[in-house]
């Protein structure tokens, strides 16, 4: 990827599992369109999250996280279409066999037959954080019950690599974590691994379930968790994040293969970038000054002009330090020369925060806005943030669906994700080309 510019390559496929059922990408938009919360109550199949509950904030060991962002059936598995036995199967990480699952389904929806790559050089890029199941094979009182296949089984590594061996992929082979920037920069890399020749499609993913409490309890110790339990992006009554679980993937090709191969296109991915904070106020506080400086990057390697994008797709955890912090960055850099605001949303107050996968939901979102051209509301939205001056930096929360994200002679969209370390990323988007017209020969006589 050059200092100044990334190539432009074309979203194809998307295979996504997301709370309230959002299992593909119709119903995935459906859900956002129509504005659904998919925050629900912790299933009963979680027993330890149950009995750790407890109202008091400040109750050691304990958890006053009730909700999240749960999706349904992550014990079933079809071991066998996989080419996997039951004995190994019992020792995966689910979020291994869930990416298996939704990269199936990217391809599906790009209608490449995940076959027809046997051998190539498509690359595999994940973004993962958590090994909860790991940690489970590998208590001491588990200690009997360690398999030959449990270490393979757990490794975060072995998220990619699995989905690698299982199709036959000879691309770059990566996990990434970098906490709630792991997907998105996972992105950024498949970006740069396609750039540099190192691959000629990839496929892009997150994934995160939540299957142990005891991140949680941590969390909560913290008080990063919202104690009722919604992510409240930008409004003066945010009080922290809900977790949330789920997978997202999205098969990447070169824009102009794409469209001489008659591909389906949901988005162009113009241009990423990725940096750190530095020495912040704090290891797990935002830096406005990075956030600000990536976004330039971002931008100026897309090649598009601040004013001339229509969207962000904000990290916007709900956080009521966090929130005013991204809001200067986005409005510092974004805000300025408009008659109109910018039009801002956050994807996790639907589906609540997804950590690890939570760039690859917004970027899917985002792509789905661009190929409707149609904004879907951000919710639990009322009044600002009383740190952040929105009318100064020129923003709009997206309240209602509606029409965009066209500002300029396109639809231009960016999307935000940083990890509590400091690690920042940024995607910027554009509503797909509109297809080459073929020129008809004239009937002769």
């Amino acid at each position: 990827m050059s200092a100044d510019r990334a190539g432009h390559y074309a979203i194809v496929g998307i295979g996504c599992r997301f709370p309230g059922g959002a299992d593909s990408p119709d119903a995935f938009w459906n859900l956002l369109i129509e504005g659904r919360d998919a925050i629900g109550a912790i299933p009963d199949d979680r027993p330890d999250w149950h009995r750790l509950y407890d109202a008091d904030p400040a109750a050691a060991g304990r958890i006053y996280m009730r909700e999240g962002g749960f999706i349904e059936g992550i014990d079933r598995f079809d071991a066998r279409f996989f080419g996997i036995s039951p004995r190994e199967a019992a020792h995966i990480d689910p979020q291994h066999r869930l990416l298996l699952e939704v990269v199936w389904n990217a391809f599906e929806d790009a209608s490449i037959p995940a076959s027809r790559l046997a051998g190539s050089d498509t690359g595999v890029f994940v973004g993962i954080s958590t090994h909860d199941y790991a940690d489970v094979q590998m208590y001491p009182e588990n200690r009997e019950a360690i398999d030959a296949h449990s270490n393979t089984g757990g490794a975060t590594s072995i998220a990619a690599n699995r989905v690698s061996y299982a199709y036959d992929f000879r691309g770059p082979s990566l996990a990434v974590d970098t906490a709630c920037s792991s997907a998105l920069s996972a992105v950024h890399l498949a970006c740069k691994a396609l750039d540099d020749g190192d691959c000629s499609i990839a496929v892009a993913c997150g994934v995160q379930l939540l299957l142990r409490p005891e991140l949680t309890v941590g969390f909560c110790r913290a008080t990063m968790l919202s104690v009722d339990n919604r992510c409240k992006a930008f409004d003066a009554a945010a009080n922290g994040y809900v977790r949330s679980e789920g997978a997202g993937a999205i098969v990447l090709k070169p824009l102009d293969r794409a469209r001489a191969d008659g591909d389906a296109i949901y988005a162009v991915v113009l241009g990423t970038a990725i940096n750190q904070d530095g020495r912040s106020a704090g290891l797990t506080v935002p830096s406005e000054r990075a956030q600000r400086a990536m976004l330039e990057t971002s931008l100026r390697r897309a090649g598009i002009a601040p004013a001339d994008v229509g969207y962000v797709e904000a990290h916007g955890t709900g956080t009521p330090v966090g929130d005013p912090i991204e809001a200067r960055a986005i409005g510092g850099v974004l805000g300025k020369d408009r008659v109109e605001p910018l039009q801002i949303g956050s994807v996790k107050t639907n589906i609540g925060h997804l950590e690890a996968a939570s760039g690859i939901a917004g970027l899917i979102k985002t792509a789905l806005a661009l190929r409707h051209r149609k904004l879907p509301p951000s919710l639990h939205f009322r009044s600002w943030n009383p740190g952040i001056d929105a009318e100064a930096l020129g923003l709009r929360v997206v309240t209602e669906p509606i029409d965009g994200p066209v500002h300029g002679a396109r639809a231009v969209a960016t999307v935000n994700s940083f990890g509590f370390g400091g690690a920042n990323a940024s995607v910027v988007l554009s509503e797909a080309p509109l297809p080459p017209q073929r020129t008809v020969a004239p009937d002769r006589a």
